[in-house]
C-alpha cells in the first residue's frame, strides 16, 4: 500500500497567496498529499512567494538553503517554489538553487498534479544504476492565462473542510496600473475577472459548509467587470452575493481610487452585509510624487472621493498603504503626505520606505539616502500610530458584533474580527466560534480590542 505523501506549504505576502494557498492545497489533495505544519515532515515543500517586499528573491534563496539541509536528508523530497518570486526568476532560478524541482507562477499551480508527473518523468529518466537519484531536471511554469485559472478553479470545487467562518475568494487577478514602483503587472499579468456566476457558485458552497464571511481578493478588486457581463461591476456583484443564504459579511481588498464608482460607493451605503471598513491606498499626499509613480489621480481627488464615501457610509473606517522616500521625493512633498494622513485620518495603515524592485521604471531613478528614508517613515508612523490608537479607544464602551473565528492564545480565551477588522478577545468557550455576537468593548490596545459577550 502506497504511503500517504505530505506537503508543508509556506505562504509570504499578500490575502490572495493565502487564497492560492489554500487552492494548492486543494489541488494536491487529489495527487495524495495531506497537509504538514512542518517542513521536517513533509515529502513536499513549497515556498508561495511575493515579490512586492524588500529584497524578496535574496530572503526566498535563503530559505531554499535551509531547505537543502532537509533534501540531503531525504533525496526524495519535493522542494517547490510558487507566486511572484517564481514568476519573475523562471529558469534561472533551477541554475541557482539546484535543490528546487518545481518552479511554477501565480496563475498555474491547479496544474501541479501535471507537474508532479512530468518531474515523476523525469526523475525516472535520472535514476542511476545504483538506484539513487541524479539531479533530474526540474519543471517550470510560468506561462498560464488566468482566465485558464479561473475555469479551472470553478471545475474543482473548494474541498468540505473549512476551518474558519471567513473565507477568501479570488475575483480578478493582474494589473493593468502599471505604477512605476510595482510589479505587480510584471508578474500577475493583465487585469482578469472571473465570472459572476463562478464567483457567487462559490459564495454558496462555501455558505453551504458554514462559511458566513467573505472577503472578495484582486490585485484590483474594484477593476473587477463580469467576465461575460462587462457593464457589470464590483458593486452589482457585492448586491448579488449579499442575498446568498448563510452570508452575514462581505469585504473586499485591494481597490484603486481610480476604480470606485458610483455603483460601489450605493452599495456601501445600502448593504449592512457590506463592512463599513475600506482598505483605499493612495501612496503619497503630494501630486509631484503621485505623478512620478504613475497613479493617476492628485491628493484632491483622493480626498473628495473619501468624502463622498463618508457621505454614503458615515461609519465606514479606512486604512491605506504609503510609500516614503520614492525617488525624488522632497522634504515638501513628505510634508504633503503627512498633510493628507491629517485631513483623511485612518483607523489603520500600512507604510514603508521605498525599495526598488528591478524591472520597474522607478528602480533606474536617483535612490534617496537610506537616513533620509527612515527619518521620514518614523514621523509617518508617528501620526499613523496615533491615528490608529485614537480609532481603538474610540470603541471602548461601544457594542460591536464581533464574527469569532478561534481560541485565543489564552485559556478560556476567544478571538473574533470587529466589523473594522479589529482583533477582539473576549473569554468564552468553543462553542461562540462561528457565530456573531454582540460585545462590549472594555478595553483598547494598540492592535486589538477586548470585552464581554453582551448576550449569546
Amino acid at each position: 500500500m502506497e504511503k500517504h505523501k505530505s506537503v508543508f506549504i509556506k505562504t509570504y505576502g499578500c490575502q490572495m497567496n493565502v487564497y492560492d494557498s489554500e487552492r494548492m492545497g486543494e489541488a494536491l489533495n487529489t495527487a495524495g498529499y495531506h497537509p504538514v505544519d512542518t517542513p521536517d515532515k513533509a515529502d513536499m515543500v513549497i515556498l508561495n512567494t511575493c515579490h512586492i517586499r524588500e529584497k524578496a528573491a535574496e530572503k526566498v534563496y535563503s530559505e531554499l538553503g535551509r531547505l537543502k539541509k532537509l533534501k540531503d536528508i531525504n533525496e526524495n523530497m519535493i522542494i517547490g517554489v510558487a507566486g511572484c518570486v517564481a514568476q519573475a526568476e523562471g529558469e534561472e532560478m533551477l541554475s541557482r538553487a539546484p535543490t528546487v524541482d518545481l518552479v511554477f507562477g501565480p496563475q498555474t499551480f491547479q496544474a501541479l498534479p501535471e507537474m508532479l508527473e512530468e518531474l515523476a518523468d523525469n526523475r525516472a529518466d535520472a535514476l542511476e544504476e545504483n538506484g539513487h537519484i541524479k539531479k533530474a531536471k526540474g519543471v517550470v511554469r510560468t506561462s498560464f492565462p488566468a482566465e485558464e485559472k479561473f475555469t479551472t478553479l470553478f471545475e474543482t470545487p473548494r474541498q468540505p473542510l473549512v476551518r474558519s467562518p471567513a473565507a477568501f475568494v479570488t475575483v480578478q487577478e493582474g494589473c493593468d496600473k502599471f505604477c512605476t514602483f510595482c510589479v505587480v503587472p510584471y508578474t500577475r499579468g493583465a487585469e482578469v475577472s472571473r465570472a459572476a456566476a463562478e464567483i457567487e457558485a462559490e459564495v454558496v458552497s462555501l455558505a453551504q459548509k458554514g462559511v458566513s464571511e467573505i472577503t472578495l481578493l484582486g490585485q484590483n478588486v474594484n477593476a473587477w467587470l463580469d467576465a461575460e457581463e462587462n457593464d457589470m461591476g464590483l458593486g452589482q456583484l457585492l448586491r448579488r452575493l449579499a442575498q446568498v443564504d448563510g452570508i452575514e459579511r462581505l469585504r473586499y481588498t485591494t481597490s484603486h481610487p481610480r476604480d470606485m464608482d458610483d455603483a460601489l460607493i450605493e452599495a456601501h451605503a445600502d448593504l449592512p452585509e457590506l463592512m463599513p471598513y475600506l482598505h483605499l491606498p493612495v501612496q503619497a499626499g503630494s501630486d509631484k510624487t503621485l505623478k512620478a509613480m504613475n497613479r493617476k489621480h492628485t491628493a484632491e481627488d483622493y480626498i473628495e472621493l473619501v468624502d463622498r464615501i463618508r457621505a454614503a457610509r458615515p461609519d465606514i473606517a479606512l486604512s491605506s498603504d504609503f510609500i516614503v522616500g520614492f525617488p525624488g521625493e522632497t522634504e515638501e512633498d513628505f510634508t504633503a503626505t503627512l498633510d493628507l494622513v491629517k485631513r483623511v485620518t485612518y483607523a489603520q495603515a500600512y507604510s514603508f520606505k521605498y525599495s526598488p524592485r528591478p524591472g520597474t521604471p522607478a528602480s533606474e531613478e536617483e535612490q534617496i539616502a537610506e537616513d533620509v528614508k527612515s527619518e521620514r517613515l518614523a514621523r509617518l508612523q508617528d501620526v499613523l500610530n496615533a491615528q490608529q490608537v485614537t480609532f481603538n479607544a474610540s470603541q471602548t464602551n461601544e457594542t460591536l458584533e464581533v464574527l469569532f473565528e478561534k481560541q485565543g492564545k489564552k485559556v478560556g480565551q476567544m478571538v473574533g474580527r470587529s466589523p473594522y477588522l479589529q482583533t477582539v478577545h473576549v473569554d468564552a468557550d468553543e462553542t461562540v466560534i462561528g457565530r456573531i455576537l454582540p460585545v462590549k468593548i472594555e478595553k483598547a490596545h494598540a492592535n486589538s480590542l477586548s470585552g464581554r459577550i453582551s448576550s449569546i
